[in-house]
């Protein structure tokens, strides 16, 4: 079809691509698909803003009890200020262009589709760097586990509840506790129960299905998400307080193509993520025979 000019047309327009726009979509779009936002401790997100930024965690001290006798010598302690520190070393970029005839008379909102296939990108690269790292620092280990059909196999729900001795062993919360798992180990947990995922079970009106959780209720005292951002038949269980991951959108900019009419859409997103308790991870590897 012919290429019209709409009155008072300019050539490089000024205000059709706001670089904050784009900036809010792919944050928006970013927080409402990451599992790993949901399950770590987030609260030094606001205190970076780039690359090679730091965040100094304080540990919390450790304080001795004693005896005590009427009259006897109190034992003043010396409370420690060790600390971690919180490395936003890590970070991921994506970039786009659309052309301004592609722009200007297609039926496709092409910025808002890119937009949102941009931001879940960035979130399965977090998600699968972050889960690795979790994983990897694991204290514990259940080793691999047979949730097949044969004779032997093991009850996914039963690894549940050892990873619940586990973390009960090391004094870890309660609240907060969560399981991370792949689309085949669910398969598998409903299976072996057929009421087992039921909101008659779980005590849900309904099972919502939002940043990769499963249900909304709890099983062994976890909160249930499946990813696929694992590299193998991984299953993980911990707490909130087990790791710290700070992230931000750094930068999400338009510039012209210098060798056609588009503009270019590219974002930098910089993460770091600490395990700063070993102790609150526990782990297994499953097979399905």
């Amino acid at each position: 079809m012919a290429i019209s000019k709409s009155a008072g047309y300019d050539n490089l327009p000024s205000g059709n691509w706001l670089p904050v726009i784009y900036s809010q979509k792919v944050q928006k779009f970013f927080r409402t698909a990451s599992v790993v936002e949901d399950i770590t401790n987030t609260d030094y997100a606001g205190e970076i803003e780039a690359f090679g930024d730091t965040v100094n965690i304080i540990k919390e001290p450790t304080v001795s009890v004693s005896s005590y006798t009427r009259g006897g010598a109190i034992n003043i302690q010396n409370l420690a200020d060790d600390q971690l520190q919180l490395v936003v070393d890590q970070a991921n970029a994506f970039a786009f262009k659309v052309d301004d005839i592609e722009e200007r008379q297609s039926h496709v909102n092409w910025e808002s589709l890119a937009t949102s296939s941009g931001a879940y990108a960035l979130k399965d690269s977090y998600d699968e760097n972050v889960l690795a790292a979790m994983f990897s620092a694991a204290g514990t280990d259940h080793g691999t586990v047979d949730c097949g059909h044969g004779t032997g196999d093991v009850d996914p729900l039963n690894t549940l509840a050892l990873a619940s001795k586990t973390l009960h062993s090391s004094d870890v919360p309660t609240d907060n506790r969560w399981t991370v798992g792949t689309p085949a180990f669910y398969e598998q947990l409903a299976q072996s129960a057929s009421k087992l995922m039921d909101s008659s079970v779980t005590g849900d009106g309904a099972s919502p299905l939002r940043n990769g959780r499963v249900i909304a209720g709890q099983i062994q005292g976890f909160n249930l998400y499946m990813t696929n951002n694992f590299a193998g038949l991984y299953g993980l269980f911990g707490h909130m307080s087990s790791t710290a991951t700070a992230n931000a959108i750094a930068k999400t900019e338009v510039v012209r193509d210098p060798d056609s009419f588009a503009d270019i859409v590219r974002g930098l997103h910089v993460f770091g993520r600490k395990v700063l308790r070993t102790d609150a991870l526990t782990k297994a590897t499953f097979t399905y025979d």
